[in-house]
C-alpha cells in the first residue's frame, strides 16, 4: 500500500474508524464470554465483528491485518461449532489481537519482519489456548477439525449463514441512520446561534404585549369619542357631527386592522418560539451522548488490572444511556479512571478473602449513572472490604494532617474527606496502579472545575461508594440573576450554599466585622458593590438580600441589591481577547437580547478573602449601625491580643455598646479617622503603633481631642500610668486587676450608660 496515495490514505482512516467501533463491540462480547463462554448471541457478535475487520482490512489491502482479524475468526467460528470451549487464555489472546489490529493500523513503523514475527507469536499463543481448552465432544480432538490449528491462509470452513466480505458504511450507525462528523467547536457555535435564535424568537412577545396595550388605548378612545357624541346637542347635525362621525368610522376600521394584525402576531410569536426552541433543543441533544460511549473500555481496563492482581473483576455498568454533555464526558474519563483502580486495587479483596468472608470469588464494581433533580450522578461502588477507619485515622496522623490530641474526636465523614487531599494514600508502597495519591485529588479537582460535587460512604465489609453531583451540560446553567448597581449578574446555582433575605437584626460585629449566623458557622457579610468595585451599596431596606457562597469553613455572604430570579443561561465564553476578566468567568443572553456577566465564585471568594484581611471594608459596617432607631454609643477596642481583645468586646456588648475592633495602633489609628466613635479602650505595647503613640496622635487631633481615651495594659507601675496619662489618657486600668464591673464602672464613668 503506497503511503503517498491520498485515496489510501483516506481508506485507512476509515478503516481505523471501523477497528474503534468494531473493537470496542468486540471487548465486550468477550468480556461476556469469559463468563459464559457458551453464550451464542456473544460468539455471533465476535465473530461477525472480526470477520467484518478482516473484510474491511481486505479492502485497503492492509495484509498483517487481514492475517490477525483471520486467526481471530477461525478461533471463534471453532468455538460456534463447539470444536473448542473458550477459556481465560483464549480471551487473553483475543485481547491481545484487537490491540495488535490497532497497532498495525496506526502504522507504528515496524519492519515487516518484526510485524511478521508478532503475528505468528499471537496466532501460536492463540492455537496453544485452543489445545489446552476443554473438549466439549469427541468431534474436538480431530486435529482437522481444528480451525484454530490450520495454516494462517486456510479457508475457513464452512459457516451457517454466508457473510458480506464488505464491512457496512462506516457512516450508518446500527438503526440504519446517517452518521457524520461534527467538530466539537462547530457545535459550540451552533449551540450559540441556536440560543440567539431563541432569544430573538423571544422578542415577538413583549411587542407583541405592546401592540396589546395599544388596542386597549384605542378601546378607551372609541369610548372617549362616544361619551363625546353623547354629550354633543341633539340637533348637533353641523360639520362637527359629521366630523367626529368621520373618526368614530376610522377608529374602527383601524381597531378591525388591528385586531388582525393582532391575530397574525400572535400565530407567528407562537411558531417562532415552538421553532426556537425545538432548534435549540435539537442542537443541546447534539452536544449529548450516551454515558455508555464514553466508559464502555473501563470494563476491560477492569478485567486487566484485577487479572494483574490476582482478582477476579467484573464492571457493571448501569444507565449506560443516560445523555451527558460530552464536554463533561471526555473529561470523565481521567477521574472515572482513578476511581475504577482504586475499587479494583484497594476495594475488592483477594478470592481466598472474600470466599471466607461468604462472598463469590468474583468481585463486581459498579459504575452507574443516573439524572436526578437537574444534575447528572456518577456513582462508582464496589463490594469490597469498605475503608479501614481506624487506619486511615493513623495515616492521617502519620502524616501530620492531624494533631494527635483531636484525631480521635473526628467523625468519619471528616475523616474521609483526607482521601482527597494530594499525595495522600493509604498505601505504604507505590506500584504502577496506585499509591501515589494522586488520584482522589484529580477527581476533586476535575469536580470542581465543572461545578459539582463529590462525596464518599463506605461500610465495612460491604463496600465503598463515590458519588458524583455535576451539571447536565457546560453549555446551559440554571443561575440565580441579581441586581448590584443597576445592572444584572448570573451566579450559577451549583455554586450557591443559599440564598435568603437577612434581616439586620441577625448582622452582628465580630472582630470589627459583620457576620450572621448560618447554621453553627459565623459568616462574613460583604457588598457585591465593593467586591466588584461599583461603589458604596443603598443599603436601606430592613432586610438585605444576601447569596452565602463557598463550601465547608470557607463560606462567605455576598449582599446584593436585589434579585431577579432563576434563569436558565446558554454560556457564552468571553473573547479570548479579554484575557481572564476578574471575578467574571463567562457571558449570556437574557430574554430580551441583553448581556448579562456570569460570575466566577471561586474569584469572587478570593477577592473577598482579600478585601476582608486588607481590612478595606466599611461600607456594610456604617450602614447597619446608621439603620438602628435608637444609636448606641460606639467603643474601639485596640488591642493585638485576640484573648483580651474578644474579651473586650463581648464584655461591652452585653451591657448595650457597639463595639469595633482594631489589632494594633496604626489599625485603631485609622478607625478613629474613618468612623465616629465615643470611646477608645487600648493596650501599650502593640505592633506597628503601640498605644501611647495612639493617645498621642488623637489628642494632637483637632477633631479628634475631645474623644475619651482609656488605657489597659499590664503595666501597673506608677510611671507607666503616669505615661499615659500624661499623653493625654483619661482613664488607667490595669488588666491584672479589673473585673468585669471595673472595666464597665470606668466606662459608664467616661460616656456614660450605652
Amino acid at each position: 500500500m503506497s503511503g503517498e496515495d491520498l485515496s489510501d490514505l483516506s481508506m485507512l482512516e476509515l478503516f481505523r474508524a471501523e477497528l474503534a467501533a468494531q473493537s470496542q463491540a468486540f471487548t465486550t462480547g468477550l468480556l461476556a464470554l469469559e463468563r459464559d463462554p457458551a453464550a451464542a448471541v456473544h460468539l455471533e457478535a465476535c465473530m461477525r465483528a472480526a470477520h467484518s475487520l478482516k473484510g474491511a482490512a481486505r479492502i485497503i489491502d492492509l495484509a498483517p491485518a487481514v492475517q490477525v482479524a483471520h486467526e481471530m475468526e477461525e478461533c471463534l467460528v471453532a468455538a460456534q461449532h463447539g470444536k473448542i470451549r473458550l477459556n481465560r487464555r483464549h480471551i487473553d489472546a483475543l485481547l491481545a489481537g484487537i490491540d495488535l489490529l490497532g497497532e498495525i493500523a496506526s502504522g507504528s513503523g515496524e519492519p515487516d519482519t518484526q510485524t511478521g514475527g508478532r503475528i505468528e507469536a499471537f496466532a501460536q499463543t492463540l492455537r496453544g489456548a485452543s489445545q489446552t481448552s476443554d473438549a466439549p465432544s469427541p468431534g474436538a480432538s480431530d486435529p482437522d477439525a481444528n480451525p484454530a490449528g490450520m495454516a494462517p491462509g486456510a479457508e475457513p470452513p464452512p459457516q451457517p449463514a454466508a457473510l458480506p466480505e464488505t464491512p457496512a458504511p462506516i457512516g450508518d450507525s446500527a438503526t440504519g441512520e446517517r452518521m457524520v462528523r461534527v467538530t466539537a467547536d462547530s457545535l459550540n457555535r451552533l449551540l450559540g446561534l441556536a440560543g440567539e435564535s431563541l432569544m430573538s424568537a423571544r422578542r415577538l412577545r413583549p411587542f407583541n404585549d405592546g401592540l396589546l396595550r395599544l388596542r386597549r388605548v384605542q378601546a378607551e378612545l372609541a369610548k372617549s369619542f362616544e361619551d363625546l357624541q353623547a354629550a354633543m346637542p341633539a340637533d348637533g347635525a353641523g360639520r362637527a357631527a359629521q366630523a367626529l362621525a368621520t373618526a368614530q368610522l376610522k377608529l374602527a376600521e383601524g381597531q378591525a386592522l388591528l385586531a388582525q394584525r393582532l391575530d397574525e402576531m400572535d400565530t407567528v410569536d407562537r411558531r417562532a418560539t415552538d421553532l426556537a426552541n425545538r432548534l435549540y433543543d435539537e442542537t443541546l441533544a447534539s452536544r449529548m451522548r450516551p454515558f455508555e460511549d464514553g466508559v464502555r473500555h473501563f470494563e476491560r481496563n477492569v478485567r486487566d488490572i484485577g487479572r494483574a492482581l490476582g482478582k477476579t473483576v467484573r464492571l457493571d455498568i448501569v444507565g449506560g444511556a443516560t445523555s451527558i454533555d460530552r464536554d463533561i464526558l471526555d473529561q470523565l474519563d481521567a477521574p472515572l479512571g482513578h476511581l475504577l483502580r482504586n475499587a479494583v486495587d484497594h476495594g475488592i479483596e483477594a478470592p481466598e478473602q472474600r470466599r471466607t468472608a461468604g462472598k463469590s470469588a468474583e468481585g463486581l464494581v459498579r459504575l452507574e449513572a443516573r439524572h436526578n433533580a437537574g444534575l447528572l450522578q456518577i456513582i462508582v461502588s464496589d463490594d469490597g472490604g469498605g475503608i479501614d477507619i481506624e487506619a486511615l485515622r493513623q495515616a492521617t496522623l502519620a502524616r501530620g494532617l492531624t494533631m494527635a490530641e483531636t484525631v480521635w474526636d473526628l467523625s468519619e465523614e471528616e475523616l474521609l474527606e483526607f482521601l482527597f487531599l494530594p499525595g495522600f494514600s493509604m498505601k505504604a508502597t507505590v506500584s504502577d496502579i496506585s499509591g501515589r495519591g494522586v488520584g482522589l485529588d484529580a477527581v476533586q479537582a476535575m469536580v470542581r472545575q465543572v461545578r459539582g460535587q463529590v462525596t464518599v460512604a463506605s461500610e465495612p465489609g460491604i463496600g465503598t461508594r463515590f458519588q458524583l453531583q455535576l451539571p447536565l451540560t457546560l453549555s446551559v446553567i440554571r443561575a440565580l440573576l441579581v441586581e448590584i448597581d443597576g445592572e444584572p449578574y448570573a451566579l450559577p446555582l451549583a455554586t450557591i450554599a443559599r440564598a435568603l433575605r437577612l434581616p439586620r437584626d441577625k448582622i452582628e460585629l465580630l472582630e470589627g466585622r459583620p457576620h450572621f449566623r448560618h447554621g453553627e458557622q459565623q459568616v462574613g457579610l460583604v457588598t457585591a458593590h465593593e467586591v466588584l468595585g461599583r461603589g458604596e451599596a443603598a443599603i436601606g431596606e430592613a432586610e438585605l438580600p444576601t447569596v452565602v457562597v463557598g463550601e465547608g469553613d470557607n463560606l462567605y455572604a455576598l449582599v446584593v441589591d436585589r434579585f431577579l430570579g432563576e434563569r436558565e443561561l446558554v454560556v457564552r465564553p468571553l473573547d479570548p481577547r479579554l484575557a481572564k476578566v476578574k471575578d467574571v468567568s463567562a457571558a449570556a443572553l437574557m430574554d430580551d437580547g441583553s448581556p448579562v456577566l456570569i460570575l466566577d465564585v471561586e474569584d469572587l471568594i478570593r477577592s473577598m478573602d482579600k478585601l476582608v484581611s486588607g481590612g478595606r471594608l466599611r461600607t456594610l459596617e456604617r450602614s447597619v449601625s446608621r439603620a438602628g432607631q435608637k444609636r448606641r454609643k460606639r467603643v474601639l477596642v485596640v488591642d493585638d491580643s485576640l484573648t483580651v481583645r474578644e474579651l473586650e468586646r463581648k464584655l461591652l456588648d452585653h451591657h448595650g455598646f457597639e463595639v469595633e475592633v482594631a489589632v494594633d495602633g496604626m489599625d485603631g489609628w485609622n478607625a478613629v479617622r474613618s468612623d465616629p466613635f465615643d470611646l477608645v479602650v487600648t493596650d501599650v505595647d502593640m505592633p506597628r503603633m503601640d498605644g501611647i503613640e495612639l493617645v498621642t496622635l488623637i489628642k494632637r487631633d483637632p477633631n479628634l481631642r475631645n474623644l475619651p481615651v482609656m488605657i489597659v495594659s499590664y503595666k501597673d507601675r506608677e510611671e507607666d500610668r503616669r505615661r499615659g496619662l500624661d499623653a493625654g489618657a483619661d482613664y488607667y486600668l490595669t488588666k491584672g486587676s479589673f473585673h468585669d464591673e471595673t472595666l464597665i464602672h470606668a466606662v459608664v464613668d467616661l460616656i456614660g450608660e450605652p
